[in-house]
């Protein structure tokens, strides 16, 4: 663990920041001058209370019932109540890293002073992450606005001694666990509710989620590519510094670049100098505007994610006993717009990948027809291709923007609605088959170079091809892909294809993301 802590709302949160808490990597704590905010804000809503002003959700009603009186005596019940009633979600339960993105940017979102959270609140919101007890959240229920409220009502149910938790390994209702640990519910006070299960912590935190394993596709995509290039002896022709230089997209120009630094020094590459081919196939020549175009809708993810961290985004802002602001901070719509770009770039990144698995296929340019010396009696890489399409097509079907549905609710008063938690979760589904597509890629690539020796490809190539030899070896004959795929898999999603192929390149004197380090790194 990191032995520098991370200070709730005062602090910047970044995407890596969120995910080493997550991780455990790191802890994160309550300054002094935070708390002296939180419990400035917690005494502005008992003065709105207690002189009897009317400020909504705090001695109001909710939604459509915003109109509707609470008396002193009861706003704390209908906090209480808000949890009950919007606990509606349904579906499998979110993952577990999930949950715990959802309960540190929320802290973030309170700690800033302007929610009127208790500190007692935040307090045992931090006890659920540092204890690792960790709510259970239907993934479906959510429309993107006025909050993610049916998820987050749900997050918090535990707060009350209600819903279920994760605990080491089980899963448990929430009281029994706090029973284990001595504690009994939290007693929410005036506005606690409202603050808790309004907000964007459900959107944000798929979002932190897919730019991380997006970041992973992309980086891996172009070291695949290339090997899929160097087994069909394309040229690097297209990746010349000149080219890009025209049409000057800072995504191109990345790829481009690592394309180029990928293929140095190439023995595969320079035997084929004068072979008289014109032209490569797109899926091979215009990797650097296909894949760079994903990159940067990825970029543009990255941007907007790293604002909504840092935001506020509950309803009413206490600003003073004085100055309360109901607004649309709730609202999901920036987030949903960007998610639903992502969508499609990353489900593009696949089906170009597909596409260079169908070449390595055709037994075209010295490549034996389906990767295999002896088919006939063997299917060879043929069927394995039949997935990529199968999730490329999959991907194309969840590309629809869930930000272009609106579906009115609480009477009308909520009309125009993000759907942005769809969008989130859709992204992550493409994100699962994407990583699958490129493990198919991967093999079918270092099958295939294996037909091009006893000639070598780059340093880095070349020890990307070892690396996954550890895990995979040469098919000479059918088996069980899927085991191979599975294998292949597990390297690229958590990361340790591209951090091998990385070391060897910093080993070799280069760096892959020269001079695009800071735009293009987590």
């Amino acid at each position: 663990m990191s032995s520098t802590p991370f200070h709730y709302g005062q602090d910047s949160l970044t995407i890596a920041a969120a995910l080493d808490l997550a991780a455990g990597a790191r802890k994160g704590i309550l300054s002094p001058a935070v708390v002296e905010k939180v419990l400035a804000s917690q005494r502005q809503v008992e003065a709105i209370v207690s002189q009897g002003k009317t400020v909504y959700g705090v001695n109001t009603g909710f939604g459509i019932l915003a109109n509707t009186p609470i008396s002193e005596q009861d706003t704390r019940t209908l906090q209480y109540k808000i949890l009950q009633s919007h606990s509606v979600g349904v579906g499998a339960p979110v993952p577990r890293d999930i949950a715990r993105i959802m309960l540190i940017t929320k802290v973030q979102a309170l700690a800033q002073g302007f929610s009127g959270i208790r500190l007692e609140t935040l307090e045992r919101i931090l006890w659920h992450l540092d204890e690792d007890v960790i709510p259970v959240v239907p993934e479906k229920g959510s429309v993107g606005a006025s909050g993610d409220l049916a998820p987050l009502a749900h997050l918090f149910l535990p707060l009350i001694g209600l819903g279920e938790v994760y605990f080491k390994g089980q899963r448990r209702p929430a009281k029994e666990v706090l029973e284990q640990f001595g504690l009994g519910p939290v007693q929410l006070g005036p506005k606690e509710g409202l603050a808790l299960i309004n907000g964007t912590q459900f959107i944000l935190s798929y979002a932190v989620k897919a730019v991380e394993r997006f970041h992973f596709c992309l980086e891996a995509a172009d070291i695949i590519g290339a090997m899929s290039l160097e087994a069909l002896t394309g040229t690097k022709a297209p990746y010349d510094e000149r080219l890009h230089a025209l049409r000057p997209y800072a995504g191109s120009r990345l790829v481009a670049q690592r394309l180029r630094t990928l293929l140095h020094d190439s023995a595969i590459m320079q035997s084929h100098v004068d072979c008289g081919r014109v032209q490569d196939p797109y899926s091979l020549r215009c990797m650097p505007q296909v894949h760079g175009a994903s990159r940067n809708a990825w970029l543009h993810l990255k941007q907007l994610t790293d604002i909504e961290l840092n935001a506020v985004t509950d309803n009413p802002i206490i600003l003073g006993e004085n100055d309360t602001i109901s607004g649309g901070n709730f609202h999901g719509q920036p987030l949903a717009l960007p998610l639903d770009y992502a969508c499609l770039a990353a489900a593009e990144v696949g089906n170009i990948s597909d596409r260079r698995c169908y070449l390595l296929l055709e037994g075209k340019w010295g490549l034996p027809m389906l990767l295999m010396s002896n088919v006939g009696l063997n299917s060879g890489f043929m069927i394995p291709q039949y997935t990529t399409a199968a999730l490329v097509t999959e991907n194309k079907t969840l590309c629809f923007p869930a930000s272009a549905d609106s579906i009115p609710t609480s009477l009308g008063q909520e009309d125009h609605v993000s759907m942005g938690s769809i969008s989130g979760r859709k992204l992550n589904q493409v994100l699962d088959n994407l990583e699958y597509i490129l493990a198919i890629e991967l093999m079918s690539a270092c099958q295939a170079i294996e037909f091009r020796r006893p000639l070598k490809s780059s340093p880095i190539l070349e020890a990307a091809h070892q690396y996954v030899r550890n895990f995979v070896g040469f098919a000479s004959e059918d088996r069980i892909f899927a085991d191979d795929i599975q294998q292949l898999h597990r390297i690229i999603r958590d990361f340790s294809f591209v951090r091998h192929c990385d070391e060897v390149a910093d080993n070799n004197g280069v760096a892959l993301n020269q001079g695009f380090n800071i735009d293009f790194q987590l």
